[in-house]
């Protein structure tokens, strides 16, 4: 056969192409007698052939384990070029020439990590807990029948379904990872119709917690690792596809055994440990992201159905919380107090000492409380859908209820305090620092946030504002004027908002002054850089964190709180699951205090449990129920 022959050979699809394939391949008679016939080995272009008319294997010919069956431009003759048409040309720069057995173990090497990345992607699972050995030597049903349909169809068809499910096998990958971050967050996976606008959040925070520099950084490393991830799964099924088709007759046997072993083993329910060896688990997670998205794409017409709903809509307003005129009301809730800062072993002891002291010194001032729990709709982390869900009376789970409800005339808590005019309304919301329209919608005479405090100490972390510097500024600017109307405040309490490092300590009351103590404070803290590299550290920085909370709380109302003082206050959900353990219940604790026995006698029929701590079998309720359970409580019937 002539160089001319074999260039056209090489140019001409149907001669063996870019692709050649056994099943498409055809060769001519006449042209085989000639090759036959014909003494001179030909040079290896990488192209298919049959073992008859192979040429003999020379020093300087490439033999690659993972290399395209397309002809390599090196090897295709052209002007200028040295030595005979379809001479091996120093391909690489020449490294692949001079050094073959190197060029050799750089391809295998490559098409080993080629078939490790699409094996891992196949396995990983969407949950860091669940990341085992045990997961990754599973036959995966999803790898079998996406190798036995590559090698069924023709070549065009084929390379077209090689990059197209390399790259959605690149996104299914990508949502797994984005699931892992929800789940070490919220406990839950990330809904692809609701929680985008989370991400944006998600980034706030960073700012606030590690700077910009620490925010960009971080952001940039997500784009790089998500983006190699999309082109690196793509590039590996095409290059796995065609050391398929290469050897189709070991790949079609390996298919057909991969397959008969999968069913057998599904059938016996054989596993390693607790972990089935044969799994259909992208299946199943992506049958269960489309109904996670059917089901976001309803809710919005149930919740609308659900809001209509108020049991108090068309109460006049002098029949409405007639039980607490003239009191001042404080509803606080304490970021991330969660069940655990009071269950767990290792935080149990010292919280338990710390909600002690405070019951104690709180009855020596002359107030009772009482306690339960509450289901919070959200864990790990958006308390402000914890905070509407409290004061609207209705689960507030997801971001697209709560645009729905920033965005509708229903009432909450606050609105009907403002509604009856006996209240003046008012909120302390030191997390907020800046436009936050939403505030409007919760019908409060004025706000607070962290600019209008009077605090020029140091932020703790992401913590705008110490909580007994919060308390005291609610004194100073409106809780202590004289001559006032009774107030209700909606107080935010953030010193214990995740990260927990450092932290602020009690001072003397009298020595906050506009917060400048707290710089030294700061300094005494903790690095959350290093304390996040020990779970059982965070643990620790947060059970002091609701510690601090606590008594913030407790001996401000000791200090400051009269007869007309009715505080409740609450975690708004329990913390990440870093310090959950993996617990993924929801509730949180609920505490009614007040120095008016009537006040305590109105939820006698609550049967909370004496004292700041709720007993473990308190009455639970879903925390959407307590707006109508209140209201009812401390109405005309009460």
């Amino acid at each position: 056969m002539s160089p001319f022959t074999r260039s056209r050979q090489l140019s001409d699809p149907t001669e063996g192409g870019t692709e050649p394939d056994d099943d498409t391949a055809a060769k001519d008679p006449a042209g085989e007698r000639a090759e036959a016939e014909t003494p001179e080995a030909e040079p290896d272009t990488g192209a298919e052939t049959e073992p008859d008319t192979a040429p003999p294997a020379a020093a300087d010919t490439a033999v690659d384990a993972g290399q395209d069956t397309a002809p390599d431009p090196d090897t295709a003759p052209g002007p200028g070029s040295d030595g005979p048409p379809g001479a091996l040309k120093p391909g690489w720069f020449g490294w692949r020439r001079r050094y073959p057995r190197a060029a050799r173990g750089v391809s295998v090497g490559t098409t080993v990590l080629a078939g490790a990345l699409v094996l891992f992607a196949l396995l990983v699972p969407n949950q860091v807990e669940k990341i085992e050995f045990a997961s990754f030597v599973r036959i995966p049903a999803e790898g079998v029948l996406l190798a036995g349909l590559l090698l069924a169809l023709p070549p065009k068809a084929r390379r077209i379904t090689a990059v197209v499910m390399g790259a959605f096998l690149g996104l299914v990958t990508i949502l797994k990872f984005v699931d892992m971050g929800f789940y070490q967050i919220l406990a839950r996976p990330f809904d692809l119709v609701l929680d985008w606008i989370l991400i944006e959040n998600g980034t706030d925070f960073l700012k606030e917690t590690f700077g910009r520099t620490g925010q960009v950084l971080a952001v940039t490393g997500v784009i790089v690792l998500f983006v190699a991830v999309l082109v690196l799964t793509t590039l590996s099924m095409v290059r796995l596809t065609k050391l398929m088709v290469r050897h189709r007759p070991v790949a079609a046997r390996t298919t057909l055994i991969l397959g008969t072993a999968w069913i057998t083993c599904m059938t016996l329910g054989l596993q390693i440990g607790t972990v089935p060896i044969a799994t259909k688990g992208n299946a199943e997670f992506l049958g269960n992201r489309v109904e996670q998205v059917r089901a976001g794409l309803k809710d919005a017409r149930v919740f609308e159905k659900q809001a209509a709903v108020d049991a108090f809509a068309k109460t006049p307003p002098d029949q409405l919380l007639t039980g607490l005129r003239g009191k001042d009301v404080l509803f606080t809730f304490i970021e991330s107090y969660g069940r655990v800062a009071i269950d767990d072993p290792a935080m149990a002891q010292q919280t338990d000492a710390v909600l002690k002291e405070g019951t104690g010194r709180l009855k020596a001032a002359g107030f009772e409380s009482r306690s339960g729990w509450l289901q919070s709709p959200v864990t790990g982390a958006g308390s402000w859908l914890a905070h509407s869900t409290f004061l609207s009376g209705l689960w507030i789970k997801n971001q697209q209820r709560y645009r729905n409800l920033t965005t509708s005339d229903r009432m909450t808590l606050t609105n009907y305090f403002g509604k009856t005019g006996a209240w003046r309304t008012v909120g302390i919301v030191p997390g907020v620092r800046r436009a936050w329209p939403e505030g409007k919608y919760f019908g409060l005479d004025h706000i607070y946030d962290s600019e209008h405090l009077g605090y020029h100490g140091p932020y703790f972390s992401w913590t705008p504002v110490p909580d007994q510097f919060s308390m005291e500024a609610f004194q100073r600017l409106e809780h202590g004027k004289k001559d006032r109307e009774p107030i209700m405040a909606e107080i935010i309490l953030a010193s214990s908002h995740n990260p927990w490092s450092p932290i602020a300590r009690m001072i003397d009351w009298d020595d906050l002054g506009d917060g400048s103590v707290f710089h030294r404070i700061k300094k005494e803290g903790t690095n959350p850089t290093e304390v996040w590299k020990d779970p059982e550290k965070v643990r620790t920085e947060y059970r002091k964190a609701i510690e601090y909370s606590i008594r913030s709380l407790t001996e401000w109302v000791e200090r400051y709180g009269d007869d007309d003082t009715v505080l409740v206050f609450l975690g708004d959900h329990q913390p990440v699951p870093t310090v959950t353990a993996g617990d993924t219940g929801k509730d949180v604790p609920v505490t009614i205090v007040a120095k008016d026995k009537k006040v305590l006698d109105r939820v006698a029929d609550w049967n909370w449990t004496d004292g700041l701590k709720p007993a473990a079998n308190a009455p639970r309720w879903g925390m959407d129920k307590f707006r109508d359970r209140f209201m009812t409580a401390y109405g005309p019937q009460g």
